[in-house]
């Protein structure tokens, strides 16, 4: 067992792992953040999708020992307080979803991809979330919430 310390959410927290950990576990198992999903394990859904020192990542790709150190937001640390994030928001408003299972993956992706691309047009969004597969959707809502999404951020 190895113990692994980083900042989640604004919290410094550490756990004892095995080195062969991935982040997406880390952060459920140890860490109770169940927000954050598993739905494929190798790299195709994008359920998992955080932020590790700033950038989206899919965290079933990520060593928990690769994070040691970083700063990792999940979808629990995206609002603030009772107040949702521009995203969380949106998508709640133009109903950007429907199981949810994808949902918080989907937001991560988009918050990432809103930092870079402040004003995407609906090509470039869609681009964005190739990573990000939604089973239940078309995408329409997804794209229409991260569109208005973009005009209040």
């Amino acid at each position: 067992m190895t113990v692994v310390a980083m900042q989640v959410n604004g919290k410094q927290v550490s756990a004892d792992v095995e080195p062969r950990t991935l982040l997406v576990h880390y952060l459920r198992e140890n860490l109770q953040l169940t927000g954050t999903h598993v739905g494929c394990d190798t790299s195709q859904c994008g359920a998992c999708v955080v932020h590790v020192d700033g950038k989206a990542v899919k965290s079933c790709t990520v060593l928990a020992m690769q994070a040691a150190g970083a700063l990792v937001r999940t979808i629990e640390g995206l609002a603030d307080g009772d107040k949702l994030h521009p995203v969380q928001e949106a998508f709640k408003e133009h109903h950007g979803l429907q199981c949810g299972f994808c949902t918080p993956g989907m937001i991560m992706t988009a918050v990432d991809m809103l930092r870079r691309i402040p004003k995407p047009d609906e090509t470039t969004i869609r681009h964005e979330l190739e990573g990000n597969f939604c089973r239940c959707t078309g995408y329409h809502n997804i794209v229409k919430a991260i569109k208005a999404a973009s005009e209040v951020l």
